[in-house]
């Protein structure tokens, strides 16, 4: 199973095994992740998934679909150029060892 690591705005970082098929997003509100509101749940309306991909794992994502890229522009903390939304990454084998930064804040 993939293993995702999450860090929280304090550093502490939870390696999850979050499995394929299933997102970035749903790993981290099964698994209680601070900082993940996912206030619609998944349907790429809210942007209260924001993630900060970490520098190192952020070249195994496909790039942002056009719904994801404008969503970005409405997150609470700034856009930067690892952004993305955490419900639109789909967990495979590929992204083993991906590691996501919370952001401050969601709202």
């Amino acid at each position: 199973m993939p293993e995702i690591t999450y860090v929280g705005v304090d550093g502490t970082r939870r390696r999850i095994d979050v499995p394929a098929g299933t997102s970035v997003m749903r790993g981290a509100v099964f698994n209680d992740i601070d900082g993940i509101v996912a206030q619609c749940a998944g349907n790429a309306q809210c942007a209260t998934c924001h993630v900060y991909v970490d520098d190192t794992t952020v070249d195994r994502l496909e790039p942002a679909r056009p719904d994801e890229d404008d969503l970005l522009d409405f997150t609470a903390c700034p856009r930067r150029p690892t952004s993305r939304l955490s419900c639109r990454l789909t967990v495979t084998a590929a992204l083993d060892g991906l590691i996501v930064h919370v952001p401050e804040r969601q709202k």
